[in-house]
């Protein structure tokens, strides 16, 4: 390995450029090597003005380019699977953006790729284990002093949602976040899902079910309630309560900007998530590089992914068919059992 480790970047859009200009700008010890997107143009004008990038509109052809020596994968997700399994063959390194593999049985087919190594390479990407205040809540928890976590009350809205989102996406797309965030919190996994749809917001497009209300089941006997809205029209909001036997605690309050002027206070509302979560991108990436130079892989891994995409795919039963429905997971590999340090 070089002085710089060489990423290839696959994927140039919102959030692969955002990645491209992190690892140019902000991260240390690493350097982009190769980038590629179907999009040849957007490609090139992500990497503009940067010397010894090669730009591939094959992504396995950016894994074999010169100097590449781990991947960060920030394609659409159903590109996912092809890409880790083509890293895996290299034996390089892997970022790789949630959702890891939309579909569970792709998912399970990663995770069962990555366990016949016998050993990890891909770090999944859940940010928010990487934001301050979910670490603080985290290691609160784990200590104890409020007792056993009996509920968490989760808040996730967006300013408005793309063209194309479904009510699907709502939770595939949207509350996966909040399924790793409940799983890496509690320690548990979760076992059963119920979303409940109010009447839809005057601002959602037509046809979009949003808001909803997901309700989670954990193994531990815990529940998680997720509103999601994600058409409300004037912020980007992520919070988090645990409520436990001795009590609670609340993260995702805005500690922002507070401008007074001509008789009146404006407090600035993050527009979206490279805003509100730009610290916590900042220190994954810089905590996969990190590593990777070690010759380590920490922080989420594929079990992770696999995990969202079974109970984000049980969440889409449960609106379509307005019931409870239960999360049939498979058995773990002994690779990503907890006990052995390697799950979470």
């Amino acid at each position: 390995m070089g002085d710089l480790l060489g990423v290839a970047v696959l994927g140039a859009g919102h959030m692969g450029a955002d990645h491209i200009r992190r690892l140019d700008q902000v991260v240390s010890g690493a350097r982009v090597a190769a980038v590629a997107d179907p999009d040849l143009e957007r490609a090139k004008e992500a990497v503009a003005g940067r010397d010894s990038v090669t730009v591939h509109t094959d992504p396995v052809a950016a894994l074999d380019a010169p100097g590449v020596e781990a991947v960060l994968i920030a394609s659409p997700g159903p590109a996912h699977e092809e890409a880790l399994l083509a890293a895996f063959a290299r034996g390089l390194p892997v970022l790789c953006e949630k959702p890891m593999v939309p579909d569970s049985p792709g998912a399970l087919r990663v995770v069962e790729a990555e366990a016949r190594l016998g050993r990890r390479l891909a770090q999944i990407g859940f940010m928010r284990r990487y934001d301050a205040e979910y670490r603080r809540l985290k290691a609160l928890l784990d200590g104890g002093t409020l007792g056993r976590p009996l509920m968490l009350h989760c808040t996730h809205r967006n300013v408005s949602s793309p063209a194309g989102f479904t009510s699907a996406m709502l939770i595939n797309s949207s509350v996966s976040h909040e399924i790793d965030a409940a799983r890496w919190l509690l320690g548990q996994e979760l076992t059963a899902v119920t979303v409940l749809r109010p009447t839809p917001s005057a601002g959602a497009p037509e046809g979009l079910l949003d808001p909803q209300l997901v309700l989670f089941e954990t193994a531990g006997g815990a529940l998680v309630d997720v509103e999601v809205f994600v058409n409300c029209g004037f912020g980007y909001q992520v919070r988090c309560e645990a409520v436990c036997e001795r009590g609670s605690a609340r993260i995702g309050e805005e500690h922002t900007m507070v401008v007074t002027t001509a008789g009146s206070a404006r407090e600035e509302v993050a527009q979206d998530y490279l805003v509100r979560f730009a610290d916590a991108y900042d220190h994954e990436v810089q905590a996969w590089v990190d590593a990777t130079r070690r010759g380590e892989v920490t922080g989420p891994g594929v079990w992770d992914g696999y995990a969202a995409s079974v109970v984000a795919e049980a969440g889409v039963r449960a609106l379509e068919s307005g019931g409870r429905v239960a999360v049939d997971l498979a058995p773990r590999p002994d690779l990503y059992d907890p006990r052995g340090g390697a799950g979470r």
